[in-house]
């Protein structure tokens, strides 16, 4: 019994450092309609080097985003039309904005963990249920992780080596 009980939490340690090993949402549920603060996880290098560069593509029905200023880190945006135009508030629409986000110049040792943070609104018209992917590049002194990895149908981010970060839409409160 001992052994199993030792055997099982082993299990459960293993589990969650594989867990931790990609880069992550720290909040993996927020509510269509509102505005959510994505914080990018990242709690390693690549290949023992660090991490020089982060680029995030923002999903779509994600509008009005803006990156956080990261001391010693350049942050670049790129600024597109989204495919149709969303209700913002007081009435606005919104036709174009930020679709990704780059972070650049700093260096984060692999022995390191930090964030990378950006804010925006989710669309009202977003389908609560749904999952909305932030596919990130990561880019090391030596390598690069592809995060960008979206589940099939009937998969899991589990099923994938390199899963693109997840949120779950829920509905309005």
């Amino acid at each position: 019994m001992l052994r199993e009980l030792a055997l099982g939490a082993a299990g459960v340690v293993v589990f969650i450092c594989a867990a931790s090993a990609h880069v992550t949402l720290e909040t993996r549920e927020a509510q269509v309609g509102a505005p959510y603060k994505a914080v990018l996880r990242v709690p390693h290098g690549c290949e023992g080097t660090a991490t020089i560069a982060l680029r995030v593509r923002v999903p779509e029905g994600m509008i009005a985003v803006k990156p956080m200023p990261k001391p010693g880190w350049k942050i670049d945006t790129v600024t597109a039309k989204y495919p149709k135009a969303y209700d913002y508030f007081h009435g606005a629409k919104l036709s174009e904005g930020v679709t990704e986000v780059s972070f650049a110049g700093g260096s984060l040792p692999d022995a390191y963990y930090d964030e990378f943070v950006f804010t925006g609104f989710l669309a009202g018209d977003l389908e609560p249920g749904k999952v909305l992917y932030f596919p990130v590049v990561q880019e090391c002194e030596k390598g690069v992780h592809r995060w960008i990895e979206i589940p099939a149908a009937g998969k899991t981010s589990g099923d994938y080596p390199e899963p693109a970060p997840a949120l779950k839409l829920l509905p309005r409160m």
